[in-house]
């Protein structure tokens, strides 16, 4: 006999049923965490809003570019001497 398991039948089928119950509080929680995320994410496509990582994605895209264009400027500001 393990240790988990007792003489009384009745605890058993009530450990039984305890555990039943855990184990479906923990699949309903994980099934509110998915409607709420999903329920964000769709508010959040709705406001236009992006992600971080697309945010933070762009924001880099953007600081190449200015430092190219300060590059572009600073070679227009001083023409080659020509032929």
């Amino acid at each position: 006999m393990s240790l988990m398991q007792s003489q009384n039948p009745l605890l058993d089928e009530l450990s039984k049923a305890a555990n039943a119950a855990v184990s479906l509080a923990q699949a309903a929680g994980e099934e509110a965490r998915a409607a709420f995320r999903s329920g964000v994410d769709r508010m959040a496509t709705d406001m236009d809003l992006i992600r971080r990582d697309e945010f933070e994605a762009l924001q880099a895209e953007v600081a190449a570019l200015r430092t190219e264009l300060a590059g572009l400027k600073a070679g227009v500001a001083k023409p080659d001497a020509g032929p």
